[in-house]
């Protein structure tokens, strides 16, 4: 990766573009809560087809960021200083002195503050994008080293693997053969849910609990049979039995996957929360509303790449 990111850059391109694809956790346990008030965890990320488009620019005056489609909350994105897009940026500013100036631009697919990782994956594509553009390109540890500190999903959404199991805070992985492709459906709820609350929550649940030991086998990892069997996320208790649409969901696709028989099908929370997602060998209908707003549905599917950065003058 290090040796065609420096010929790209010798070239003297300026801008650069990606797509940021989402993920799931196709496996999420939450562990010791650490002095600092981080929390461990083990987890299976897998990249989707699904994903915000991304455009760097180096050529420009002052620092910029735009960001439009049709994912954005009608109460928009928040300050600009706690974008993490933004936030990448300056972080590879800062450890490299360059770009001293650039413009991002957003087209967000991806649901907001669903679990699906969109913001993360468009700070890993804005770091990916200025290592492409940079005329002193960052070795990958060095790049994964900026991306820890944006939060637990960002290293893995820097790196050029569709699959990977992670622990510690997010940034110790083993990248992981790719899976072939399966379909996956998205629940997306008319909410979100803050990562702080989700483990507030957790936290509070776990009082006089402490979390089950376990062990994994890594040739788990590498069939959708082991990792059928390993799905789980211990979010969903505390998320379902606040939000009754997460858990009538939940319930409904899990039924419609027993009836089609699907042994290596399964519905799960994505992340913290909202979004649910549900793989399998096709897509699964909208659920039924029962009264309240409509489920927004998107059908995607595992990836099977990562999407590189394509630069140009």
């Amino acid at each position: 990766m290090t040796a065609s990111l420096a010929r790209d850059s010798a070239s003297g391109a300026t801008t650069a573009r990606t797509r940021a694809q989402a993920k799931v956790n196709l496996s999420l346990r939450v562990l010791a809560r650490e002095a600092s008030g981080y929390h461990q965890i083990e987890t299976l990320f897998c990249r989707l087809e699904l994903g915000d488009d991304v455009v760097v620019r180096t050529n420009v005056r002052g620092r910029s960021l735009d960001c439009t489609g049709d994912a954005i909350p009608a109460a928009g994105l928040g300050p600009i200083e706690r974008n993490l897009a933004w936030r990448a940026a300056l972080a590879y500013a800062n450890a490299t002195g360059w770009p001293n100036e650039w413009s991002i631009e957003l087209v967000k697919h991806v649901p907001v503050g669903g679990g699906l990782g969109g913001g993360s994956a468009d700070a890993g594509a804005v770091l990916r994008c200025l290592n492409a553009l940079s005329p002193a390109p960052l070795s990958v540890p060095d790049l994964l080293g900026l991306a820890a500190p944006l939060g637990a999903d960002v290293p893995f959404l820097t790196m050029d693997t569709p699959l990977a199991a992670a622990w510690g805070r997010g940034e110790r992985m083993l990248a992981l053969p790719c899976l072939p492709g399966r379909s996956v459906t998205l629940a997306c709820f008319p909410f979100g849910i803050a990562t702080p609350d989700a483990y507030r929550w957790l936290d509070e649940a776990r009082a006089s609990d402490a979390p089950v030991a376990t062990a994994l086998d890594v040739h788990q990892l590498t069939t959708w049979t082991g990792v059928a069997a390993l799905a789980h996320n211990d979010f969903e208790i505390v998320v379902a039995s606040r939000f009754p649409q997460v858990a009538e969901t939940l319930a409904s696709w899990r039924a419609a996957i027993v009836r089609r028989r699907d042994p290596l099908a399964f519905a799960m929370l994505a992340g913290s929360g909202s979004t649910v997602f549900a793989l399998g060998d096709d897509h699964l209908p909208a659920p039924d509303p029962g009264g309240q707003k409509p489920v927004r549905t998107v059908a995607t599917r595992t990836a099977t790449r990562v999407v590189g950065v394509d630069v140009s003058g």
